[in-house]
């Protein structure tokens, strides 16, 4: 397993673009199986290794997958299977975002139980409950969920919580589905308007994401037509670097977002005592002091605080003046990276799903273990500051969501190789 070896002490200082969105890129990717004529070209993917993995998904089914530069050309109007063995699922949650573009083009999906981070209770419930109420039978058969949508009709769809995977997969399901369909209480992540607005340059007639209420009109997805699209940036890679630039005391312009995307980050740096100056498409951050503690942090459903950006901030508010708070209320088990930035001299307390966050001057450098992506990152970010040599294990993780980490860092004025 390779590690990450950081020595910290180094204050950020330049330029850096932020990449493609992951979470944008994935649904993206199995909604182009609907495409029914011609060929779907995507723009400046990155080689994250959950993208790597979703195109070998999508090469098992039957798509033929060119690669141009930067860009990749997919066809599938040849698919040959409709179920995805466990090898392949596996390693990546995304892989259950085939179900729904499988069953609205081919009807029938046969597909093994995602995996993915080990961040707590994710359970696809809310996808199987939302395509019983489209009229597919499912059957579990030998760890393999088995659906028929030989029938499937439009409904009217009320998610028990505002799921973005499950809003994802409903929304590509019911393009198949006889009639209108209506996702109540839907998620409202960027994420989700993007593949909104790609499918709807394919031909589709979608409208409402962005907010609770999305309206699908079903539709011979055949009919699909090819198209070329350039998913959105990745808003938790803008706020990773964000609050790195903090925590190193540095200054840094994040060029290539969507700054409207990180408003509940930047209001809560801003908070810290950073100096933030937000233009059309970057922010440029300076940290030149220690900074303030936050009081209050919540991690909620967009357009609030993102789980995905917990533990980073958690690096940070450890080292901050005073005391924070912070409650992490979508994932009971994602307080992993706790334990790890105590070896470093963290002084945190962790009272069921709330953080209590004494901070400290400065943390000293070990060698800890990255449990899953972000607490990875942030662990990263936590060796940044640290005093000394700091060895993050099982970077592989990492990987899923950031390409060239140490390329990117490094570009910055940070001290970090890959071993």
């Amino acid at each position: 397993m390779n590690k990450y070896l950081i020595y910290g002490g180094h204050k950020l200082d330049g330029s850096i673009n932020v990449c493609v969105s992951k979470n944008a890129t994935l649904p993206i990717l199995a909604a182009s199986i609907l495409c029914g004529s011609g060929k779907v070209v995507l723009h400046n993917l990155p080689k994250f290794s959950d993208v790597l993995n979703m195109l070998k998904i999508l090469e098992f089914i039957g798509v033929k997958i060119e690669k141009q530069n930067s860009s990749f050309i997919l066809d599938s109007l040849s698919l040959k299977n409709t179920y995805i063995p466990n090898e392949l699922t596996r390693e990546i949650r995304a892989s259950f975002f085939v179900l729904g573009p499988m069953l609205a083009k081919l009807k029938t999906a046969k597909i093994s139980y995602p995996g993915g981070c080990n961040i707590g209770t994710r359970p696809i419930d809310l996808h199987l409950k939302g395509l019983k109420a489209l009229n597919v039978k499912i059957s579990e058969e030998h760890g393999f969920i088995i659906c028929d949508g030989s029938n499937m009709k439009g409904a009217e769809i009320h998610l028990d919580f505002p799921s973005v995977g499950a809003t994802e997969n409903l929304l590509m399901a019911a393009l198949g589905a006889n009639g209108t369909t209506k996702i109540l209480n839907a998620a409202r992540e960027p994420e989700i308007l993007d593949l909104q607005n790609f499918l709807n340059k394919m031909g589709a007639n979608i409208r409402g994401a962005g907010t609770s209420e999305i309206i699908i009109e079903g539709m011979n997805v055949e009919k699909l037509c090819g198209t070329e699209y350039t998913p959105i940036p990745d808003r938790i890679i803008a706020g990773t670097y964000l609050i790195a630039a903090a925590i190193s005391g540095g200054n840094v312009e994040i060029c290539n977002i969507i700054p409207e995307q990180i408003s509940s980050l930047t209001l809560k740096l801003k908070n810290c005592a950073c100096n933030i100056n937000i233009k059309s498409d970057r922010i440029l951050i300076r940290a030149n002091s220690r900074l303030k503690s936050v009081k209050n942090l919540q991690t909620q459903p967009y357009p609030g605080f993102p789980t995905d950006l917990q533990p980073q901030m958690v690096s940070l508010l450890s080292v901050c003046r005073g005391t924070s708070i912070v409650c992490e209320n979508l994932f009971e088990t994602r307080f992993k990276h706790i334990p790890e930035l105590i070896k470093m001299g963290a002084d945190i307390v962790v009272k069921d799903k709330t953080f209590i966050i004494n901070g400290v001057k400065n943390l000293s450098g070990a060698e800890v273990q990255a449990t899953d992506l972000r607490a990875g990152a942030g662990l990263v970010l936590a060796g940044l500051k640290a005093n000394g040599y700091t060895v993050v294990d099982n970077v592989e993780h990492i990987n899923r969501g950031y390409e060239n980490l140490c390329l990117e860092l490094n570009s910055l004025n940070a001290n970090i190789k890959e071993i």
